[in-house]
């Protein structure tokens, strides 16, 4: 789009209205993504609905909706292969046969000359050293069952009291916007436009923390402790995410008089034939309330900026995501610099002349949070997937965060944090964080995936302006660009007759090829223990 469409000005969908310009290039606009922002490369509106751009005569809806479609199947292959190859190197077991003889006598490299190298390697080793002796206390660990449970259930009724405290916190910031919305959110401040996203922030900053302590009733092995801990802030951070859509959609619905999915889409109707009315009231006004139907004269010339145009909520969408995107960024630097460094500084300097020991006691140095770091990368990854197709260079702005967040997170690991004081062998769990990500992944497609089935696009922004559903582009590409019995056959192809026996069959297939996978890991075992058996003799 940016090399062969039409550049900015040239189309009302690419020009800031004549009523923003003077506000148009402020920073706290652009801050806000609006102004020029809002009409520039960076949002669905400003695409192009021609069929064919440039010399090239590249199909813009048509690259739009596929390459859309095709990253989120893209994503499914990868994650999903990634676990499957996860299993297979998991999938032997771990003997433990002799375990610390074979750390003792060969965990040692002596081709190493490095002196770097050779600490890194002294301090893996006796990291690994940890994990095993962690293993062996919890083999032979004795516990009183009966004050075990009642903990348990005490810290999962907390965690349940979190989230749902979270939940009613969030559903009171909504209900505040929308009172904000309707009064008009010029007549508030910054912390009023901005408060979804930012109490959005700030409780996966402290729940986190919440679910830690809680987590210490529990008395789990460390590496079930985590899943546990992981799921929880899971929780918490999909509940968040889609009270957010929700909050989203109620939010364009009182600004834009345009509905989102899920809504009612009778009054969406007549909402786009009021602005077409008031459209064509204007294009009358221009030829002195005559509008020239079979007239040969030259049209008028009229400046993009002041033409009318309708609501574009698909670019709605997309400005709430880039910014929920911006805040969380902002958020987790905040929370490195003054809830690592500062904390550092003040552990390091005052240890000296302090009551009691401030490194081993409270607060101490902070340790390296593995849970919250991961679901952080998995909640961060899910509003990539759910806002790309709305905003189209949200993964551009996503990687440029990624990498001044490594660096950053980097340097504190390296200066203000320590270790967990819990050490266990957490290359076991590698599946589990994938198979959340694949649900969250699943999760984030279907608002974008109903969007395209189900909704009619906005008429007067994007490259699907103009037609009913997004998908029709696929039919509109047959008819015009392959012969007729290539469209009888992809006509055939996607009945519903063949799909979805060929989706049973797929089904029954995974069913059989999963089955023989356990028979021959069990039969796998089976040896080993056959070959241990006979070692031992």
């Amino acid at each position: 789009q940016a090399l062969m469409g039409k550049p900015y000005g040239s189309l009302p969908r690419k020009t800031v209205p004549r009523a923003e310009e003077a506000t148009a290039m402020n920073f706290a606009t652009l801050w806000d993504f609006s102004g020029f922002a809002q009409y520039s490369v960076l949002f669905y509106g400003y695409y192009n609905n021609q069929r064919t751009i440039g010399w090239l005569k590249f199909r813009m809806p048509l690259s739009y909706f596929l390459v859309g479609v095709g990253t989120i199947g893209y994503s499914f292959m990868i994650v999903i292969r990634t676990m499957a190859r996860n299993a297979n190197e998991e999938g032997g077991g771990d003997d433990t046969s002799f375990n610390f003889s074979w750390k003792m006598f060969t965990s040692w490299d002596y081709l190493i000359g490095n002196p770097e190298t050779a600490d890194n390697k002294f301090a893996s080793i006796t990291t690994s050293f940890k994990e095993a002796i962690v293993e062996e206390q919890e083999s032979r660990k004795e516990e009183n069952i009966h004050l075990t449970r009642f903990l348990r259930v005490l810290a999962n009724f907390l965690a349940l009291c979190t989230l749902a405290g979270s939940g009613y916190l969030i559903f009171f910031v909504v209900r505040r916007s929308q009172k904000f919305a309707l009064e008009g959110l010029e007549n508030y401040g910054w912390w009023e436009r901005n408060e979804v996203n930012m109490v959005m922030s700030l409780l996966g900053m402290f729940c986190p923390t919440l679910f830690d302590v809680i987590s210490s009733l529990e008395n789990y092995h460390p590496r079930i402790a985590l899943r546990w801990q992981l799921g929880r802030i899971f929780a918490l951070f999909l509940g968040n995410l889609y009270t957010f859509i929700i909050a989203l959609m109620d939010e364009i619905n009182l600004k834009a008089s345009y509905l989102l999915p899920f809504m009612i889409f009778n009054m969406h109707l007549e909402e786009e034939k009021i602005v077409k009315y008031n459209m064509t009231i204007w294009e009358a006004s221009l030829y002195n309330g005559t509008i020239p139907e079979n007239s040969t004269a030259p049209p008028i010339q009229v400046d993009p900026a002041d033409v009318p145009r309708g609501p574009c909520w698909e670019t709605m969408v997309g400005q709430e995501f880039v910014r929920l995107t911006v805040s969380d960024t902002m958020t987790t630097y905040i929370t490195i610099l003054i809830g690592d460094f500062l904390r550092a500084v003040f552990v390091r300097f005052f240890n000296y002349c302090w009551c009691w020991d401030l490194e081993y006691g409270f607060p101490s140095y902070s340790e390296f949070d593995i849970s919250g770091n991961v679901l952080g990368l998995i909640f961060n990854q899910g509003m990539i997937w759910m806002g790309s197709f709305y905003a189209p260079c949200l993964p551009a702005i996503n990687v440029f965060r990624l990498h001044t967040s490594m660096y950053l997170q980097c340097w504190a690991v390296m200066c203000c944090n320590v270790p967990q004081e819990r050490v266990f062998k957490a290359s076991r769990s590698n599946n589990f964080y994938m198979a959340m990500l694949l649900f969250i992944l699943f999760l984030s497609t279907l608002p974008a995936v109903y969007t395209i089935v189900s909704i009619p696009p906005s008429f007067d922004c994007g490259p699907f302006s103009g037609k009913t559903r997004m998908f029709e582009v696929i039919s509109e590409t047959l008819e015009h660009d392959f012969p007729s019995w290539f469209g009888k056959v992809f006509g055939y192809a996607s009945n519903p007759g063949l799909i979805l026996p060929f989706i049973l069959l797929m089904v029954l297939s995974i069913y059989y090829l999963n089955a023989t996978s356990k028979s021959y890991k069990e039969a796998n075992l089976e040896l080993k223990k056959k070959l241990q058996s006979v070692r031992n003799r």
